[in-house]
C-alpha cells in the first residue's frame, strides 16, 4: 500500500485529474443505468405493481439486469437519419445534450476538500454548462426537419428561458449567503447543524430552484417538450438506437446533476446533519465505523442526492402533465416574482444582520 501511495504521489497532477474524471464518469454512467431501474421499481411500488423482475445477472438479482439489457438493445438497433434532415446537426445534438451533464461534475465538491477542479468561479461554470445543455434539445428538434420535433424544441426553448431565469435568481440568494462563487466555499459556509443549512433561511429559493431543475430536465410534470399525447415523442421523435439512448442518458444524468447541485447549494453537501448536536469529543465518534458515518463525508452527499432523486420520481408518479400555458404561467408569474421578493427580504436580513449574517 505504501508503494502504491508513493507511486500515486509521484505521477503528474494531470494524471490524477484524468483518473478522477474517468472514475466519476464511469460511476455516473452506472448510476444512470441503476436509476432507470430504481425509477421503475419505486413507481411500481407506489402503484402496487412489481416493476422489472425478470432479467437477471448470471441467474441472480431478478430485475437488476433490465437496464443493461436495454442498453444492449439500443446499441444493436439501427440509427436512422431522415433524408431531409441537417445531418451534421442531427448527429451532434445528442452529444451537446449529454456532455455538459457530465462536464459540470468537474467542479462538484462531493467530499471534504475534494473536487476535480477547485475553481473560484464554479457557480458561473455550472450556470453556463447547464444553459448549454438545452441547446442539444433545440438543435435536435430543428435538425430533424419534422414538425413534431420542431414543436417540441420550441416548447422546450420557451420553458427553459422561463425556468433558467428563476433558477439564476434562486442562486443569487445562495451567493449572498456564501459570498463566493466557489462551490466548496458554498458548502463550507453552511457549517453547523441541520437548521444552519441554506434551505432554512432560503426556503422559497430552495423550492423554486428544485422546481426549476425539474423543468430544466424536461421531467414530468414539465415534460411538454416530449408530450406523446399530442406531439408523439417531441424533439427526439426521429432518433433511434444509440442516438436516442444518448438523449435518454442525458435526461437521467441531468436528474442526478440537479439533485447533487440542490444538496450542495441548499442542503449542506457533504456536511453531516449532526454537526452542532454532538460535541467533538462525543464517545460515538470513537466507534470505528459509526464515527466515520457520523462525520462529514461523501456518504452524506450521496444520501442527500439520492433523496432528491426519489423526489423526482415521486413527482412523476403523482402529478399529471401540465398544460403548456400552465407551465409558462408558473415560471413567469409565480416563480420569478417569488425569487425577486425573497432576494429583497434577504437583503433586509443582511442589513439588519439576521440569520447567517448575525456573526
Amino acid at each position: 500500500m505504501d508503494r502504491m501511495m508513493t507511486l500515486w504521489n509521484s505521477v503528474p497532477d494531470f494524471v490524477h485529474s484524468l483518473v478522477f474524471i474517468l472514475a466519476v464518469t464511469i460511476v455516473l454512467i452506472i448510476s444512470v443505468a441503476l436509476l432507470t431501474l430504481w425509477e421503475r421499481k419505486l413507481i411500481g411500488w407506489m402503484q402496487l405493481r412489481k416493476g422489472p423482475n425478470r432479467v437477471t445477472i448470471f441467474g441472480l438479482l431478478p430485475g437488476v439486469g433490465q437496464p443493461f439489457a436495454d442498453v444492449i438493445k439500443l446499441l444493436i438497433k439501427e440509427v436512422i437519419i431522415p433524408a431531409k434532415s441537417n445531418k451534421v446537426l442531427f448527429r451532434i445534438a445528442p452529444a451537446i445534450a449529454l456532455i455538459p451533464a457530465f462536464a459540470t461534475w468537474a467542479v462538484m465538491p462531493i467530499a471534504p476538500d475534494f473536487a476535480i477542479a477547485k475553481i473560484d468561479a464554479g457557480l458561473l461554470y455550472v450556470l453556463s454548462l447547464t444553459s448549454v445543455g438545452v441547446y442539444g434539445v433545440i438543435i435536435a428538434g430543428w435538425a430533424s426537419n419534422s414538425k413534431y420535433a420542431f414543436l417540441g424544441a420550441m416548447r422546450s426553448a420557451a420553458q427553459i428561458v422561463a425556468y433558467e431565469i428563476a433558477m439564476g435568481f434562486a442562486l443569487v440568494g445562495v451567493l449572498m449567503v456564501a459570498g463566493s462563487l466557489n462551490l466548496g466555499t458554498i458548502v463550507a459556509k453552511q457549517q453547523g447543524a441541520f437548521l444552519a443549512w441554506n434551505w432554512f433561511w432560503l426556503f422559497p429559493l430552495f423550492v423554486v430552484y428544485f422546481i426549476s431543475g425539474v423543468a430544466e430536465t424536461n421531467r414530468a410534470p414539465f415534460d411538454v417538450a416530449e408530450g406523446e399525447s399530442e406531439i408523439v415523442a417531441g424533439f427526439h421523435v426521429e432518433y433511434s438506437g444509440i442516438a436516442f439512448a444518448l438523449f435518454f442518458l442525458a435526461e437521467y444524468a441531468n436528474m442526478i446533476l440537479v439533485a447533487g447541485l440542490t444538496s450542495v447549494f441548499f442542503m449542506g453537501g457533504w456536511l453531516s446533519p449532526l454537526n452542532g448536536y454532538l460535541a467533538d469529543d462525543n464517545a460515538l465518534f470513537h466507534i470505528p465505523v459509526l464515527g466515520q458515518l457520523l462525520n462529514n463525508g461523501l456518504h452524506w452527499f450521496l444520501l442527500k442526492t439520492f433523496f432528491f432523486l426519489c423526489v423526482f420520481l415521486w413527482l412523476r408518479a403523482t402529478f399529471p402533465r401540465y398544460r403548456y400555458d400552465q407551465i409558462m404561467r408558473l415560471g413567469w408569474k409565480i416563480l420569478i416574482p417569488v425569487t425577486l421578493v425573497w432576494i429583497a427580504v434577504e437583503g433586509l436580513m443582511v442589513y439588519f444582520k439576521i440569520g447567517p449574517w448575525s456573526v
